[in-house]
C-alpha cells in the first residue's frame, strides 16, 4: 500500500473547503462580534504582558503561560512550515497566511478567554483548562463527546504531529546538513534534554521557556531583518509577488513548477494554523494555568502570540526566502530557509539558522509535551501522565527516522482533527465571550475592583 499516496486522500478531505471555511470564518464571526478587538485593543495586550497583575489563582504567571504557549507555536512551523508553504503554493502563499492570523488573533483571544473562564484544578493540585473543559462545563455534559475527540485528538497532535516528529526531524536535518552531525548522535542529546526537562512538569517548562523564547525570537528577527537589509533592492518586487500571486498563482519559475489560487490559500491556512495555532485550541490550555482573576485578560494576553508568531516571525522568514530567490530553487524544507541564510551570511549563516531552529524546534517540544498531559489526564486521569510523559519521550527518539513528506501530511490530519471541536465551542459559547469581554473592559475603563462588578460568576478566577 502507497501510504503516502492515502495520507495525501485524508489530508486533502480533512483540510477541504469545509474546515477552511470554518477556521476563518470562526475567526470572521469573532472579530466582528468583538468589534475589531485585536486591531483596537492590541496595544493594550502588548502592555499586559509586562503589566499584568498576576493576583489570581494558578500555576504560572501570566508571562510564564504565553512563553509556554510560544515555546510550543513558535517552532518549525516558522522556518519549515513557511518554507513548506511558499513552495507548495507560492509566494502567494505567504498573504494567505496573513489573513488568518488576522482573524486567528481574535480566535486565540476567545480561546484564552474561554481556558481561564472554565478552568478547575486536578487531584495533582494543578490548574486543568483548555477546550475539553469549556467544551463540557460551557456547552453542557451532553457535549463532552466533543471535549473527549478534542482530548484525543490533542494527544494524537502532541505525540505524532506538532509535538514530536516535525521538530525532531527539523533539528537532526539542520545539525546535519550545518555540521554533519549524525542522525543518531543529534536524536539521543535532544531525547535527552527533553526527558530533564518533560519531567519537571509545568513550571521546568515555564522556567525554561521564559529564559529561551524571548531570546531566540528577538536572535531570529534580527537575523532575518538583516537578510532583508541585504536584498533590500528586491524587497518591493518581494511584496508585490506575495499580493499579487494570492490572487492569480504562481508561475513555474527555476525548479518551482507552479501554484493555483487554490493550492496557495490552502498551503497559507493550513502552514499558518500549524505554526500559530489558532483554533487549534492548544495555547488555551496553557493560557488557563496563568495567575489572573480576568478571563479576557489572559485573554488578550493570548493574542499577541498569534501576532508575534505569525505577523512578525513568519512574515520574516517568508520575505527572507521570497527576496533571495531561493523559493523557486530545488531545496525543501529548513534546507530552504538555510539557504536563504548563506545567502545573506556566507560564513556563518548556516550556523545561525540551525541554531534558530535548535531552538525553535526544542521549546515546541517541551509546549506540546504540556498540552499532550493535560489532554491525556483529562481522559485518563492523573495516574496516565506517567506513562504518557514515557511514551512522548520515545515517540521523539524515533522522530528523527520518519520522512518529511509523511510527517507533515500526519501533522496536518490531525491537527484538522484537533481544531474542529474546538471551533464549534468557540461559536456556540459566543456569548459568553462577549459578556466577558464587556465585563473587563468595563473594569479597565473605572478602574474598580472585581468585587464591585455585578453578575461576576464565582469560579476559580474570584
Amino acid at each position: 500500500m502507497d501510504w503516502l499516496k492515502l495520507l495525501n486522500k485524508i489530508d486533502s478531505f480533512i483540510w477541504g473547503p469545509p474546515l477552511l471555511i470554518l477556521l476563518v470564518g470562526t475567526g470572521i464571526w469573532l472579530t466582528v462580534r468583538l468589534g475589531l478587538l485585536q486591531v483596537i485593543r492590541l496595544p493594550l495586550a502588548l502592555k499586559l504582558i509586562f503589566t499584568a497583575k498576576n493576583n489570581g489563582k494558578g500555576d504560572v504567571n501570566s508571562f510564564g503561560a504565553l512563553c509556554t504557549a510560544l515555546a510550543a507555536t513558535v517552532g518549525t512551523g516558522n522556518i519549515v512550515g513557511v518554507a513548506t508553504a511558499i513552495k507548495a503554493g507560492g509566494p502567494g502563499a505567504l498573504f494567505w497566511m496573513w489573513l488568518a492570523a488576522f482573524f486567528g488573533m481574535a480566535t486565540k483571544y476567545a480561546e484564552g478567554l474561554l481556558a481561564v473562564k472554565f478552568r478547575s484544578v486536578d487531584a495533582n493540585g494543578q490548574i486543568a483548562g483548555g477546550p475539553m473543559h469549556y467544551i463540557e462545563k460551557g456547552m453542557g455534559p451532553k457535549y463532552k463527546p466533543l471535549a473527549v475527540m478534542f482530548a484525543a485528538s490533542g494527544i494524537l497532535v502532541a505525540l505524532f504531529g506538532i509535538g514530536t516528529f516535525p521538530q525532531v526531524n527539523a533539528i537532526v536535518s539542520a545539525a546535519q546538513f550545518t555540521a554533519d552531525v549524525p542522525v543518531w548522535v543529534s536524536a539521543a542529546v535532544l531525547t535527552l534534554l527533553v526527558t530533564l526537562v518533560t519531567l519537571g512538569g509545568l513550571k521546568s517548562i515555564s522556567d525554561v521557556s521564559t529564559k529561551v523564547v524571548p531570546i531566540m525570537a528577538v536572535i531570529y528577527v534580527i537575523s532575518c531583518l538583516t537578510v532583508l537589509i541585504r536584498f533590500s533592492g528586491n524587497l518591493p518586487e518581494a511584496i508585490a509577488m506575495v499580493i499579487g500571486q494570492a490572487f492569480t498563482g504562481a508561475a513555474a519559475t527555476g525548479g518551482f513548477l507552479g501554484a493555483t489560487v487554490m493550492l496557495a490559500i490552502r498551503s497559507g491556512v493550513a502552514r499558518g494554523v500549524f505554526s500559530n495555532e489558532s483554533g487549534l485550541g492548544s495555547a488555551p490550555i496553557a493560557a488557563a494555568a496563568a495567575k489572573t482573576k480576568w478571563p479576557a485578560e489572559q485573554g488578550l494576553i493570548s493574542m499577541t502570540g498569534t501576532f508575534i508568531d505569525t505577523i512578525i516571525v513568519c512574515t520574516m522568514t517568508g520575505l527572507a526566502l521570497i527576496v533571495t530567490g531561493v523559493w523557486s530553487g530545488p531545496a525543501k524544507g529548513s534546507t530552504m530557509t538555510q539557504e536563504a541564510f548563506v545567502s545573506a551570511f556566507p560564513t556563518f549563516g548556516s550556523y545561525l539558522l540551525t541554531f534558530g531552529l535548535v531552538m525553535f524546534a526544542f521549546t515546541t517540544i517541551l509546549g506540546w509535551n504540556y498540552y499532550g498531559e493535560r489532554c491525556c489526564e483529562y481522559l485518563f486521569g492523573v495516574r496516565s501522565i506517567k506513562i504518557y510523559r514515557v511514551i512522548f519521550i520515545g515517540l521523539v527518539a524515533l522522530g528523527a527516522f520518519i520522512k518529511l513528506e509523511a510527517i507533515w501530511l500526519l501533522a496536518d490530519i490531525v491537527n484538522g482533527l484537533m481544531a474542529i471541536p474546538n471551533l464549534i465551542a468557540l461559536l456556540a459559547l459566543t456569548g459568553v465571550i462577549v459578556t466577558e469581554t464587556n465585563i473587563y473592559l468595563q473594569h479597565h475603563r473605572a478602574r474598580k475592583p472585581l468585587a464591585n462588578i455585578d453578575n461576576v460568576p464565582e469560579t476559580l478566577n474570584s
